[in-house]
């Protein structure tokens, strides 16, 4: 009897001073560089949170919802403390944790767009209890979508030498933004470009132009035969965003 009270006793004391398994909330985003959050419309972003000392999964899953509120992000004036967060797609989980732990939070993105995806990390250290919610984490994702349209590969005919083909290209911002002349997003001040290729050697550049809303085109003549390689570029001088994708076609005689 006197072995299982000291037992108990024992056991009573340790459970006193030993530190309970907290739920510590985490809320992440990726908001697209000067532009708006990834969400929904394009596929999310997935968010992996892990383990920095031993690389374990923690938690995983994607970002949903909209992109947030266009006035406030974008038109807005922020102070300290303002939290633009509002409407914007989140990813939220629930660590439960009896120490400290240093967390590294990852971020691929936009998801549905593999040739403009973007990987992004930080990292943190969660304390038991002490939620990272509200504005929670948010990762910068640079960049443009781009995907080219037009002309594509083994279209079931080969180009003829001598004719002139139209190049188009579909652009958004990372978040979905629509681009557009004079608009938020204006096309006037990015410069799209067609590099050409032809059986690997480059040949020229020549500009791309919007023809409507988030589409650019440009006129090639096709002056060689062989294979062609076009890769489409984005440059926005202010912002520093880039885009790239590539379109492969043959020309014949």
């Amino acid at each position: 009897m006197k072995n299982i009270l000291i037992t108990i006793f024992l056991f009573s004391c340790f459970t006193a001073f030993s530190q309970e398994d907290k739920r510590t909330k985490i809320i992440v985003r990726t908001k697209a560089k000067d532009a708006k959050f990834i969400g929904t419309s394009m596929g999310g972003s997935m968010i992996v949170l892990r383990d920095a000392l031993t690389d374990e999964v923690l938690a995983k899953g994607l970002t949903s919802g909209g992109t947030g509120d266009t006035d406030l992000i974008m038109k807005t004036s922020h102070e300290r403390n303002t939290d633009i967060t509002t409407g914007a797609a989140f990813y939220e989980a629930s660590l439960y944790l009896s120490k400290p732990q240093y967390i590294t939070i990852q971020a691929l993105s936009p998801l549905n767009h593999e040739e403009a995806r973007i990987f992004a990390q930080t990292q943190v250290w969660m304390i038991p209890g002490k939620h990272m919610d509200g504005a929670g984490i948010t990762l910068e994702i640079p960049g443009f979508v781009i995907d080219g349209l037009y002309p594509q590969t083994h279209q079931g005919f080969s180009l003829e030498k001598d004719k002139t083909v139209e190049i188009k290209a579909n652009m958004v911002m990372m978040c979905g933004c629509t681009i557009s002349k004079g608009g938020l997003w204006d096309s006037e001040e990015i410069e799209v470009e067609a590099m050409i290729y032809v059986n690997s050697r480059y040949w020229k550049t020549i500009p791309m132009s919007i023809s409507e809303a988030n589409n650019f085109t440009a006129q090639l003549t096709l002056e060689q035969i062989g294979n062609h390689e076009v890769i489409i570029t984005a440059y926005h001088p202010r912002s520093k965003n880039t885009g790239v994708d590539q379109l492969n076609f043959r020309v014949s005689n």
